[in-house]
């Protein structure tokens, strides 16, 4: 009952309301990203969604477009602008993914939707993580963010997806707001603790760097 029909309420309302309170944050974002990164102020992707449903995730770009000599992306850390630094720091750049929760692509509270690069790597375990939309929050954010092993992480998802009730989304929020005020390991640099995950894949796979444009 409370996956089927009141979670979704509950994200549409909520978000609608998160989304008119945030407004102006979101608007002084959005220029001030718009003259750092040429005119681009928001990122486009290809995620998979519930069901592995392929839908595009918005995002703030906090990355320039900047090249090398030969035509290449420069790394991810030469790229990233003050602002989208600040940006990610602050974990604003998730506002636009409320557009994707009104849209219905995506939950306020979920798995975190990963690239489509990764669909074949799952275990039939794993992949009951697409068995419910993808939030901009998860259980496995809340408790190690990008620090954690794609292993843990999916574990997690999994916990969350055969204990998902309204006490337990209640509490991922809660942990949430304490992560993003109080202590947080995003990782700001476009790097993560490790280059190889444990499932002997990058944590850079969807890069664009190394790719001529």
């Amino acid at each position: 009952m409370y996956n089927n029909h009141i979670k979704r309420f509950l994200d549409f309302i909520i978000t609608f309301l998160g989304f008119i309170i945030l407004s102006p944050v979101f608007l002084i974002v959005t220029i001030g990203l718009f003259f750092a990164n040429q005119g681009k102020p928001f990122f486009f992707q290809k995620r998979p969604g519930k069901d592995e449903r392929i839908f595009k995730i918005i995002k703030f770009k906090t990355m320039n477009d900047r090249k090398d000599a030969q035509g290449y992306l420069l790394p991810d850390a030469d790229r990233l602008t003050t602002i989208g630094k600040f940006v990610r720091k602050t974990s604003l750049d998730e506002i636009p993914q409320l557009l994707n929760v009104l849209k219905g692509d995506m939950s306020l509270i979920g798995p975190r939707p990963l690239l489509p690069e990764y669909l074949p790597m799952y275990s039939e375990k794993h992949k009951k993580r697409h068995n419910v939309r993808p939030g901009i929050t998860g259980l496995a954010q809340v408790k190690g963010r990008n620090t954690m092993r794609f292993s843990e992480r999916f574990d997690n998802d999994v916990f969350y997806v055969d204990n998902l009730s309204f006490s337990l989304d209640a509490r991922i929020i809660f942990m949430t707001i304490n992560s993003v005020l109080f202590k947080s390991s995003t990782i700001v640099n476009g790097q993560t603790v490790d280059d190889i995950d444990d499932l002997g894949v990058s944590r850079n796979l969807s890069s664009n760097h190394f790719k001529k444009k």
